[in-house]
């Protein structure tokens, strides 16, 4: 563990956890904080920011893509990133440092989703909007092989959510999925939500089925689509997650990786050392956020590359 993410575990466990004591969610307060102590990046050089703003019936959200350069040669990717916040903050301008991480290191263009937020808009928006930017790609072009769609806690969860309605629907799914600390189990019933209660240096265990409230409604805590810990994950593409080791929602990525496994599904869970909920948020103060964003890129890398070679010994095997 590097000074750099313990100073960021000293911070949060001063500035944040104790907002998560609260018995009340306080929405606005929750947006408004975000919005104020938000650091974004700038974009980097070759690269330029795109934003949609939803007018013309596509998907609200923003591109980062490769400006003044050839294709690279290859297989190439195409990344769905589903942004963190507990489904009722938080934006895809928060978590640039993740998108724009991963772009670059991947060297493939990201959409990032501005997806609804809850109280306004409950369960299944949220889900409704990911599915719908996931087809408005493959209608603008982009092959399922080359899309890899990831996220990070809530929008972890989102992520492997669209995947099981996707393929409930029939879609043709992506590459793969990467998870950064993914929310998977809104009925907070993991070991983890008691174990680590006190470790978390963000959350506190009882604050998890708190916020889950504001997203679901009334709507049960354990509806698949929701909390994709309880569906049947058969037939889906490979899966990388990475967790902290102190997080109160461990058991939520590891609970996902042993169903996973079960079921016959490609899934890679790292477990890293006393690091925060989603550490590579932290790109590029902290040494392990710098090392998670360079995992999941060679993921995105790998798994692309994977799923084209495979549809072109099939596309082979069908002419012969």
């Amino acid at each position: 563990m590097s000074w750099q993410s313990a100073l960021a575990c000293w911070f949060l466990r001063r500035q944040f956890r104790p907002r998560t004591l609260h018995p009340q969610i306080d929405v606005n307060k929750a947006r408004a904080l975000t919005a104020k102590r938000v650091w974004s990046p700038d974009v980097p050089r070759g690269w330029r920011l795109r934003q949609l703003n939803g007018a013309d019936g596509k998907p609200r959200g923003e591109w980062i893509e490769r400006v003044g350069a050839e294709p690279a040669a290859g297989p190439q990717a195409t990344v769905l990133y589903c942004h963190g916040g507990g489904y009722y903050f938080c934006s895809p301008r928060t978590h640039r440092s993740i998108v724009f991480g991963l772009a670059t290191r991947a060297n493939a263009p990201v959409f990032s989703l501005d997806y609804r937020l809850a109280p306004e808009h409950r369960f299944p928006a949220a889900l409704d909007d990911a599915t719908a930017a996931y087809r408005q790609l493959i209608a603008d072009g982009t092959p399922p092989r080359s899309i890899v769609i990831a996220g990070d806690s809530a929008g972890g969860g989102l992520a492997l959510a669209a995947l099981v309605a996707l393929r409930d629907a029939g879609d043709p799914l992506p590459a793969g999925a990467l998870l950064f600390s993914p929310w998977t189990d809104l009925a907070a019933t993991g070991a983890s939500i008691v174990e680590n209660d006190g470790a978390d240096p963000m959350f506190s265990g009882p604050a998890i089925a708190r916020a889950a409230r504001v997203y679901l409604g009334d709507m049960p805590a354990t509806h698949p689509y929701a909390s994709p810990v309880y569906a049947d994950l058969r037939g889906l593409p490979p899966l990388f997650m990475m967790a902290g080791s102190t997080e109160v929602l461990l058991d939520d990525s590891r609970r996902v990786a042993a169903n996973a496994r079960a079921a016959g599904v490609d899934c890679e869970l790292e477990v890293w050392n006393k690091m925060p909920h989603v550490w590579p948020l932290f790109t590029p103060f902290i040494p392990e956020a710098n090392r998670a964003l360079d995992r999941g890129a060679a993921f995105i890398r790998r798994t692309t590359s994977r799923a084209a070679h495979a549809a072109q010994a099939s596309s082979a095997t069908s002419i012969v």
